[in-house]
């Protein structure tokens, strides 16, 4: 995740100093897209990255301790804006998101011990966004809501589990909220918005194995989704 947030520094500050020649963030700025944010409805769309993790808690202590290693996904999506007042907005950004999380199981005498999670999700968020007053051409904002998550690969309806068949298996639809912060840029033919956004799961999402005490699923009171995204939206 350090290196996301490079990647966002630095493409934030090639952009700036790309125009900085006609000074668009200087001191006087000259004034892009001034009625830009004025309008009823507007699109646009994103890619990104995302990092997704589970979070685990247990029905006994000590229990089996699953150890979730995060690897590094992509985003893609579109961005449809609805201006409600002046520093409101609602936002649908419905989006695919793909994620891979590798689980280790830290229990004496269980051979096959790792279980590697691929998740195909289209995501589908509906969003308020509290933006500040505009300064210049940068213009921070904060987005919240809640959102709904269709998992492609989520295994629910196999017949073999971890036991008889090694498949690791999740609910098929997840609700969600998130919260994240991001800023405007405003260029001139485009807005550029680079944001961050957690996103948390309200839902256990753990499809148990039919053997209630299955090292894999028995010990587990709920497994829920937690993750982060880095999202470049351009409009």
């Amino acid at each position: 995740m350090k290196k996301l947030f490079l990647y966002i520094l630095l493409f934030s500050g090639l952009a700036s100093h790309a125009q900085f020649g006609t000074n668009v963030f200087g001191s006087d700025p000259i004034i892009n897209l001034e009625n830009f944010d004025k309008q009823r409805v507007h699109w646009g769309y994103f890619l990104g990255f995302n990092s997704y993790d589970f979070k685990f808690d247990y029905k006994a202590n000590p229990g089996i301790d699953i150890e979730v290693q995060r690897t590094t996904g992509f985003n893609v999506g579109l961005v449809g804006n609805l201006r409600l007042f002046e520093y409101i907005d609602l936002r649908f950004e419905p989006g695919l998101y793909y994620t891979q999380r590798n689980l280790k199981y830290h229990q004496e005498g269980l051979v096959d011990n790792e279980r590697e999670v691929k998740s195909t999700y289209i995501h589908f968020p509906l969003l308020l966004k509290f933006s500040s007053k505009r300064t210049g051409n940068v213009r921070p904002y904060l987005v919240g809501g809640f959102s709904r998550s269709w998992n492609l690969g989520s295994n629910e309806d196999a017949q073999d589990d971890n036991i008889t068949g090694g498949n690791f298996r999740m609910k098929t639809w997840t609700n969600n909220y998130e919260l994240g912060v991001g800023v405007d840029l405003y260029f001139e033919y485009f807005k550029f918005s680079p944001s961050i956004r957690g996103v948390f799961s309200l839902d256990d999402e753990l499809v148990r194995d039919k053997d209630p005490d299955s090292p894999y699923t028995g010990n587990v009171a709920s497994m829920k989704t937690r993750g982060i995204f880095v999202n470049f939206t351009f409009h």
